[in-house]
């Protein structure tokens, strides 16, 4: 099963532009290229770790090219925790942690936005815990089990 985009699915929410001024917004970037910039680099670094129905879903809201750039990489056999999350794509985009973070929360707000509640209780459920606070949620702990 590929989680490409489905081609008939209904119109987004919102158009690839709308959400690119919601980042530009959110992130105080000077240009809509720059916003979109981290659009595609916050983006790609999600589609390598998210998987599953939550990936497929999650393209369904997006803009087609959002859920594009999401849905064209190949999910990493590794999970990152939120940090390796910030580390990685730094290093892939050549930018600081700081850099990387900004434009992880611009981006995510933006995410959150489209997603909704249901979705994204979804897809953090399928990510480490730490990538709550990646997405402007509190970070709710998973209870432990004990072993008797």
């Amino acid at each position: 099963m590929y989680d490409q985009p489905r081609a008939n699915r209904s119109t987004p929410a919102v158009t690839f532009e709308q959400m690119l001024e919601r980042v530009r917004y959110e992130g105080a970037y000077p240009t809509r290229e720059r916003a979109a910039e981290a659009v595609h680099q916050v983006l790609a670094a999600l589609g390598r770790q998210l998987t599953g129905k939550e990936r497929v879903d999650l393209a369904q809201c997006l803009p087609v090219e959002a859920a594009l750039t999401l849905t064209a990489q190949i999910p990493d056999t590794e999970n990152l925790t939120g940090w390796g999350f910030i580390k990685d794509m730094a290093s892939r985009s050549d930018c600081s942690p700081a850099i990387a973070r900004w434009d992880t929360g611009a981006v995510l707000a933006a995410v959150t936005a489209l997603a909704g509640h249901d979705l994204l209780a979804r897809i953090l459920q399928r990510l480490p815990d730490d990538y709550a606070l990646l997405f402007g949620q509190a970070q709710l702990h998973r209870p432990q089990r004990t072993v008797a």
